[in-house]
């Protein structure tokens, strides 16, 4: 059974960074052929892509969050990481992490950072 679980969400002070991460597990095949993305979801609102990255570390981001975000593997851990920096108000969301193609997609639970201070 696959497994997507994120790492990390909690609170943090305006101007402050924060890595997420999210880990994979009980797959059979090589973490390091699949997509990874990140999203984020305020509440009533739709889950919105914030970055991508995919087997051959081609990279996406959301245009708005270009420059403040930055994603990374490793596949040896089966990682994925989310790295968010000069963190604002606005940031503060749930963030999902995906397992996208090939085959199946599996979603984490999500993991949620607030930002206040």
């Amino acid at each position: 059974q696959v497994v997507v679980e994120e790492f990390g969400g909690k609170q943090v002070q305006p101007g402050e960074s924060l890595t997420l991460s999210c880990v994979v597990s009980g797959t059979p095949r090589d973490f390091s052929i699949f997509t990874m993305c990140w999203f984020r979801q305020s509440p009533g609102m739709q889950r919105e892509l914030v970055a991508e990255i995919t087997s051959s570390g081609t990279i996406k981001y959301a245009e708005s969050l270009q420059g403040r975000y930055t994603v990374s593997r490793e596949n040896a851990k089966s990682t994925v990481y989310l790295k968010m920096n000069n963190l604002i108000p606005e940031d503060a969301d749930v963030y999902y992490c995906k397992r996208g193609s090939p085959g199946t997609v599996y979603w984490g639970h999500g993991a949620h950072v607030f930002v206040s201070s």
